[in-house]
């Protein structure tokens, strides 16, 4: 099991924001403000491993609002090659040691900087997983 964890944990690392693959996303889903699942595409800016991802968003986006609803979430990255799945708990962070700690240039797009009051950080914990890597499946709790 150790394996899939090892090699999902590299996968994900390299679509970060600070990563080398090109396509830097993956799909966060969450109960939105009516009740009703929803997901959409997301850069994560950190990760590590599989146990913990940040994302970066606005404090009065519809993102954050739903966290501080209901922190449930999952998380997906998938190709052809692989499809890791997290389930989990998402936080807002406010404070300026994440903030800093996980900005990166492609927010300059949509925030005057680190310390702009209406940027935030979404800190997702994975509490189970489902791994499909080298064809390979295996699912687990952290």
């Amino acid at each position: 099991m150790e394996k899939f964890i090892t090699k999902a944990s590299e996968i994900i690392k390299e679509r970060t924001a600070s990563g080398e693959y090109k396509n830097q996303y993956c799909v966060l889903a969450q109960e939105d403000l009516d009740g009703c699942l929803t997901a959409a595409v997301i850069t994560p800016s950190k990760s590590e491993g599989i146990r913990q991802l940040t994302f970066c968003s606005g404090t009065l986006s519809n993102w954050a609002k739903r966290a501080e609803r209901d922190n449930r979430a999952a998380v997906c990255f998938s190709s052809e090659e692989y499809s890791i799945t997290l389930r989990g708990k998402l936080e807002v962070l406010t404070d300026d040691a994440s903030k800093r700690e996980n900005w990166y240039s492609g927010l300059e797009n949509h925030f005057s900087g680190a310390d702009d009051p209406n940027y935030c950080v979404l800190r997702f914990t994975t509490e189970k997983y489902k791994l499909f890597v080298d064809w390979e499946e295996t699912e687990g709790c952290l």
